[in-house]
């Protein structure tokens, strides 16, 4: 297996102990407070891994300015609704309903990019979907606000990946990263007042947790794209569902069902199919464009 891909495997199991931290919140805080000190702890990895030759003044010098101000706002809405998801409903299913994103991209590359797709990648893609309407069942059991804020924060983080894929070319990685984070900074901030109280000493420990693991998966994320093609990382998203079935047994005694297991089995074989692993190339490089490289490497 080659490095890169190993590396890969590390970062999002990095990512999946981060969200299943996030998960150990429930309801004890307010979504908005935990947003708000996920986003503040963000900010560590962020100083670290500043791209070189670029200056935190220079965020506000926005070459896109309204298309820059858009996904910062789609941020937010992503930000708080997968956070209503991971804090309402099993680790596994939500992270099903996040996989639609590479799905979602992909659509919105034809009708907005005007790329080309073949049927053979229709077929995959609706595959993809049917496998994630296995595991959540709509019809057949009850769906909680969490399944709709899921799939709401699939939507938002599509778009945003398709606003970074015209922007990244030319637009400075502070500002993506420096706007997203300081959009969330603000709304949270003032959206949790009403209901604010203080952390304890162990929650502002594991939101520390939550800025190391994020940090951590970004970094070793770009180490991983220095290393192997983004067609060859991308794949490896889809290992955070083993971890949300590891994680969520272990501490959380969530475990899906038969049909459950099998709709995600589908997801991940067709998310390794050409469109899902080109439309992770793009969730990929939103990553990299926010933290390091401004694009993965290609083959």
């Amino acid at each position: 297996m080659p490095i890169g891909v190993l590396l890969g495997f590390v970062s999002y199991g990095s990512f999946a102990f981060g969200d299943a931290l996030i998960k150990s919140f429930g309801d004890s805080l307010s979504v908005f407070e935990i947003a708000f000190f996920v986003t503040l702890f963000s900010f560590v990895p962020a100083l670290v891994v500043k791209p070189r030759g670029e200056r935190w003044r220079e965020a506000w010098r926005l070459r896109h300015p309204v298309l820059t101000q858009i996904r910062g706002l789609l941020g937010i809405c992503s930000m708080v609704l997968v956070t209503i998801a991971f804090t309402t409903i099993p680790l596994a299913e939500t992270y099903a309903l996040i996989f639609l994103t590479p799905i979602l991209v992909t659509i919105l590359s034809v009708a907005v990019l005007r790329e080309t797709m073949t049927p053979l990648r229709w077929v995959v893609l609706a595959i993809g979907f049917a496998g994630v309407m296995l595991v959540v069942r709509p019809g057949f059991r009850a769906l909680e606000a969490g399944h709709f804020a899921a799939m709401g924060a699939a939507i938002a983080a599509s778009f945003s990946a398709i606003i970074l894929k015209k922007i990244s070319t030319n637009e400075r990685r502070v500002s993506l990263l420096g706007v997203l984070l300081l959009y969330a900074m603000i709304f949270n901030g003032i959206a949790m007042i009403p209901t604010f109280q203080m952390p304890t000493l162990h929650q502002f420990g594991v939101f520390l947790l939550i800025g190391i693991f994020g940090g951590t998966g970004q970094l070793v994320m770009i180490a991983a794209t220095r290393r192997a093609a983004a067609n060859q990382i991308a794949p490896t998203q889809y290992s955070q569902i083993f971890w949300a079935i590891l994680l969520g047994g272990l501490f959380y005694n969530e475990y899906p069902d038969t049909v459950a297991v099998i709709g995600l089995i589908i997801v991940v074989l067709a998310g390794i199919g050409t469109p899902g692993v080109e439309a992770a190339r793009t969730i990929l490089g939103a990553r990299l464009a926010r933290f390091g490289r401004q694009r993965p490497p290609v083959e």
